[in-house]
């Protein structure tokens, strides 16, 4: 697959993970850690959002209409595999290095701790974005950039999301099957090609590809960089930011 494939493997996912930590460290950047209880399912013990809760910025409540302070959802979409949580962890570094509030919500963890009592049915599917939609939401309302990667394989499911965030931006995180399957991190796929999982989305379940997504990342044609400069153009434009200050590399 070339030197481009393999700038998605885990490696660059790691590197990324531990450069986005510090980044926040060495520029202030603001980046809330949700604390989530799995003892109880999906109450949230988010201290990051009652700080903000208690100091007035209720959900729902705008502290004033300027633009580049305004939250955002950005909804990383697709297969298993196809680099959604690699771009959302180098886009998450990125925003937090020019200072920004910035919280990367990935499928995984929010599966071991807010949704863990849900199964892969499409109602528990469904209901796992509804309760992702919730948080999400949460932040954006604070003035956080939530960035959401999860493959939510249905569009009802993601258009519901859309519909209840007022500011949205949908990237559809674009690899061939047969790509992700080469990939394979998690080992998912040969395990779902040898019946050991059911119902995993591209084997034996649907994924629905966006129709209307703002973003369109093609993992298996362009580089992570590349990826994330798409979709730090497509925040920059909603957020009425400078290119520049939300294109600045950490130093």
């Amino acid at each position: 697959m070339g030197n481009s494939a393999r700038a998605w493997t885990s490696s660059a996912d790691l590197a990324a993970r531990r450069a986005s930590r510090r980044s926040s460290r060495e520029t202030g950047g603001q980046r809330l850690t949700l604390k989530l209880n799995p003892a109880n399912g999906p109450t949230i013990n988010a201290a990051g959002i009652c700080n903000m809760v208690s100091e007035g910025l209720l959900p729902g409540r705008e502290r004033d209409n300027d633009g580049s302070r305004r939250g955002l959802v950005v909804w990383f979409t697709g297969l298993s595999g196809a680099g959604k949580s690699t771009i959302a962890r180098a886009v998450c570094e990125r925003l937090c290095a020019s200072g920004l509030s910035a919280e990367m919500l990935d499928g995984d963890e929010l599966r071991r701790h807010l949704t863990r009592d849900l199964g892969f049915t499409r109602r528990d599917r469904d209901e796992n974005i509804r309760r992702i939609t919730f948080v999400a939401g949460m932040l954006a309302r604070n003035r956080v950039i939530a960035l959401v990667s999860v493959i939510s394989p249905y569009r009802a499911a993601r258009d519901a999301a859309r519909a209840q965030l007022a500011n949205f931006i949908e990237v559809y995180v674009n690899a061939p099957l047969d790509v992700c399957e080469a990939r394979d991190p998690k080992g998912l796929y040969r395990r779902a090609r040898a019946g050991q999982l059911r119902g995993f989305t591209g084997i034996d379940d649907p994924y629905e590809s966006p129709i209307r997504a703002e973003v369109e990342c093609r993992t298996d044609r362009e580089t992570v960089s590349e990826s994330v400069e798409r979709v730090l153009a497509a925040i920059a434009a909603v957020r009425q930011l400078p290119t520049a200050a939300a294109r600045r590399s950490p130093k």
